[in-house]
């Protein structure tokens, strides 16, 4: 079957979800509809990606984290990588200025984070509009992405998260905790460890059976069915996001307040600004730092001061292993022990392993053989 057949498919398939009337007696029936429409759009997505070759932006990745800055034309994205980065990022008043990714880099708090202007998102990039092919590929490999919108747009966010959807791309969301093992034999089986609400038992084996015959399926939290779908595509990424509400100087108090109110009821971080009058910035540059869940650790090599001007940039959750590990490689394969002092710390100068869990602003030591 050509690709053309397979795209016939996903349109009646479509057509068909839109014009069934939903309710308990149709939502096995729908839910399958979705599972298959899924399965067709991934094989759509991974037969034209593998017949492009020499497209896409080059990017080479630096830093402690990278995020992408996305927004539609004309929405301040240039100026406002002009006021956080080193970034030399082309500002006009015309659609398209930014006609290739631009990267910056911003330091805060003694973290490299790495921001790339990428262009202007529009309606129908997820089907290639405008390089959106290209445009999403490259919001795939960030670590956090910041949506910006127009105080006087606020309709963009809407467009710009559902073709970021359409692409695979789920924010602010945790990959399902749902473990399908395939079996030789037997169905399909489903236990869950938790009250389901959202879906149900059947409901999951009627999707599951799109994509496989015999398989055990634990699930592990409270999941909707579009989750389930995901459990079973390859090309789904998790990336936080936030929403940057710029050009708040041209709407009054009141408005940009209930705009705030009804973006935070969608579930968003949101933060105003205006990169022109330069306002705001600060709080925006300490949301991004809050969301990339960085932690200090300030280095003290044995027998000389702490270095509390170069900390160590590492990730919340993160154990003296991981520390060693971006250090060099010598400091895990020789380390014999190490002392931490700080939050992490159960008294004033603690001796630990590698597996000990560190804090922002912990001070570490770690001693090797030589």
């Amino acid at each position: 079957m050509d690709t053309s057949d397979i795209e016939k498919q996903i349109k009646d398939i479509e057509d068909e979800i839109f014009n069934t009337q939903k309710n308990k007696a149709t939502e096995h029936h729908i839910g399958k509809l979705k599972a298959k429409l899924a399965r067709l759009r991934s094989e759509v997505d991974k037969r034209k990606s593998s017949g492009i070759k020499g497209k896409g932006f080059a990017i080479k990745k630096s830093g402690n984290a990278t995020v992408g800055l996305i927004g539609f034309p004309s929405i301040g994205k240039s100026t406002l990588m002009n006021q956080l980065t080193d970034a030399e990022s082309r500002v006009g008043d015309y659609e398209f200025t930014t006609l290739d990714v631009i990267p910056g880099m911003m330091k805060y708090k003694g973290a490299y984070i790495q921001i790339f202007d990428l262009p202007g998102l529009i309606s129908g990039a997820s089907k290639g509009k405008g390089r959106g092919k290209e445009i999403l590929s490259a919001i795939r490999n960030v670590d956090l992405v910041l949506f910006m919108i127009d105080a006087q747009h606020e309709n963009h966010l809407e467009l710009m998260a559902d073709e970021l959807f359409k692409a695979g791309i789920r924010l602010n969301q945790n990959r399902p905790d749902v473990v399908v093992k395939r079996t030789g034999q037997g169905g399909i089986n489903v236990t869950a460890t938790t009250k389901l609400s959202h879906i149900n038992e059947p409901l999951i084996k009627t999707i599951a059976s799109e994509y496989v015959t015999n398989a055990d399926i634990i699930v592990r939290e409270n999941i909707t069915e579009d989750q389930f779908i995901d459990v079973f595509i390859e090309n789904r990424v998790y990336v936080p996001a936030i929403v940057i509400i710029n050009k708040t100087d041209l709407i009054s108090g009141s408005k940009l307040i209930q705009q705030i109110i009804r973006i935070k009821d969608k579930g968003w971080k949101v933060i105003p600004i205006s990169a022109m009058e330069s306002t705001g910035l600060n709080d925006l540059q300490e949301l991004i730092y809050s969301e990339l869940k960085f932690i200090r650790v300030y280095m003290k090599p044995v027998g000389k001061q702490t270095d509390f001007n170069e900390p160590l940039i590492l990730k919340q959750g993160d154990t003296v292993e991981s520390a060693c590990k971006k250090l060099h490689r010598e400091f895990k394969d020789k380390f014999r022990y190490a002392t931490v002092s700080g939050p992490s710390a159960k008294h004033d100068v603690q001796k630990v392993g590698l597996e000990h869990h560190l804090k922002d602003e912990d001070i570490l030591t770690i001693v090797i053989t030589r």
